[in-house]
């Protein structure tokens, strides 16, 4: 047993280790579940666990200082106890959720604690010391897939055999309530979803996925392409003349003319994509204070080099990038190709205004971090995550694998490219889109295909009825017979919209999470819900 609970240990460090590897959604319960299974020999159920999970805490996803529940620790432990006690998704939803919650907070102080190590780099910065930047941002980085390691792995060798003699004296009633509860929990991830792209411009759009599912029981998949072809005919349309009133997204900020129009371009397309793979670590020393200052000073180090080689020149430009940096993951390379242009024209030229670098550095990563959070948050993330479960709830296998590329294809691709779009365009790329309102017109495509998708997930996805009935026994009126009549999935739409309201209130997830559950086992026991 103890190889079994060091291979599942392994499967959370995997998990965590995610900061590691661009925010690829290897840590997915969808991912992570049929690992789990795999080890306890019993994939198929590692999928149907991981899909259920996924369903839950699909809008789960961290934003600005936002630090949702930690659904890896949770899920590879309430997947591991679920499958060891032969118990099912209802268990395992039952102890991956205050799981989650507590691991949550042990990340949260992580994040705090991790901020005691910023004197450090900087004194590393005053030295021209990139070795040593590059290094402790490594080793705090791997703080939180070893912590969380340590608490999964002791979790499994102390708590298994408590846990599965608990499980077995849980009656088939609780079960029964902890299965109602599981099926109304995901309404809470579509709700954190439809928070990042529901208004009344688009609210439509919502309404014509989740009619195609309901009435016409169209596929996800199916509802995804038909909300492609709809996107791209809508946002074909000619644009209106943009205003600086009106556009959103406005990237002629001043500092961006420091950036020459024809830059003398030098470095080689090998340090260019060091900067895309060290991209991937940008989240990896994540705190509250810098935030991802010292991941994108680890990206930049190759141009550093490259560009100074005196320890004062060095040390300018590593104190220079160790200022509070945030932005999208997805996005971020374009950032860091445009700085590696500015700081290579800040060599050559010795009037260039070095402020300049900072200034255009933090001008683009608040409009960028909402161009590219709404598209892969709220795009291709639903997208995936809709198609992997509908097929990942009916035991398929290769769910977790299709979900990885709808999501990764574009993504690393588009995350690629940026680094080169960045470096040899620099901000003239960014002045263009805007123009061209391409921006606008690209949020707004993608808002409709993503909350079509969306709005196709309760009917889909979601399986509450009620077991009531008008009338005396003999000519009794199924209640759930005349709201299919009306609108079929009525009861899933509508506790949808409901965790909507609360999610505008700012009500926090913790609280919806146990609002849910307590709502779904007592409507079980009363049999107001089935």
């Amino acid at each position: 047993m103890l190889t079994t609970f060091l291979l599942l240990t392994l499967i959370a460090v995997f998990g965590h280790l995610e900061d590691f590897l661009g925010t690829t959604l290897l840590s997915r319960p969808l991912v992570l579940g049929p690992l789990v299974g795999l080890v306890l020999g019993d994939v198929k159920q590692g999928v149907m666990i991981g899909a259920t999970l996924e369903l839950i805490f699909m809008g789960n996803i961290k934003v600005g200082a936002a630090i949702p529940p930690d659904i890896i620790t949770g899920g590879v432990l309430g997947t591991a106890f679920a499958i060891l006690s032969h118990k099912g998704p209802a268990i395992a939803l039952a102890l991956a959720v205050p799981i989650s919650i507590l691991a949550e907070m042990v990340i949260s102080g992580l994040f705090v604690f991790r901020a005691i190590y910023n004197k450090k780099f900087a004194q590393y910065a005053d030295h021209g010391d990139y070795e040593s930047i590059q290094r402790l941002h490594i080793l705090s980085g791997l703080l939180k897939p070893l912590l969380m390691g340590i608490i999964v792995f002791v979790a499994l060798e102390t708590g298994s055999t408590a846990i599965k003699s608990f499980l077995n004296l849980i009656p088939a009633w609780v079960q029964s309530g902890l299965q109602v509860a599981g099926n109304m929990l995901p309404a809470l991830g579509f709700a954190l979803l439809m928070n990042l792209m529901f208004n009344k411009k688009v609210a439509p759009y919502f309404f014509l996925g989740f009619t195609l599912a309901a009435f016409l029981k169209l596929p996800i998949i199916a509802i995804g392409g038909l909300g492609v072809i709809i996107a791209l005919i809508v946002t074909q349309a000619p644009p209106k003349p943009a205003t600086a009133a009106d556009n959103e997204f406005d990237f002629d900020d001043p500092p961006t003319e420091s950036i020459p129009a024809q830059p003398q371009h030098k470095l080689s397309k090998g340090i260019l994509r060091k900067l895309f793979f060290r991209s991937l670590t940008l989240e990896a020393n994540f705190n509250f204070e810098t935030w991802q200052n010292t991941g994108f000073v680890f990206a930049m180090i190759p141009v550093l080099k490259k560009l100074y080689q005196t320890k004062a020149e060095m040390s300018k430009a590593l104190i220079r990038h160790l200022q509070l940096f945030n932005t999208s993951p997805y996005g971020s390379t374009l950032i860091i190709g445009i700085t590696a242009a500015m700081e290579e024209q800040n060599k050559a030229d010795k009037d260039f205004d070095e402020d300049s670098i900072s200034s255009v550095k933090l001008g683009l990563m608040g409009p960028l971090a909402g161009v590219f959070d709404s598209l892969f948050w709220g795009t291709f993330k639903v997208i995936a995550a809709g198609v992997g479960t509908s097929l990942a709830i009916k035991g398929n296998i290769l769910a977790p694998l299709l979900f990885l590329l709808i999501f990764n294809v574009p993504h690393l691709l588009l995350r690629y490219n940026l680094t080169f779009i960045g470096y040899n365009t620099g901000t003239k790329f960014l002045q263009n889109l805007a123009k061209n309102n391409v921006m606008d017109r690209l949020t707004a495509g993608a808002a409709i295909l993503g909350l079509m998708v969306v709005g196709a997930m309760p009917a889909t996805l979601m399986v509450i009825k009620t077991p009531l009935n008008i009338g005396s026994s003999s000519s009794a009126v199924s209640i759930q017979g005349i709201l299919d009549q009306i609108l079929p999935a009525m009861i899933p739409l509508a506790l949808t919209f409901l965790v909507y309201y609360f999610v505008k209130k700012q009500v926090k997830t913790t609280w919806l999470l146990l609002g849910l559950l307590a709502l779904g086992f007592i409507g079980s026991i009363i049999h107001l819900f089935v």
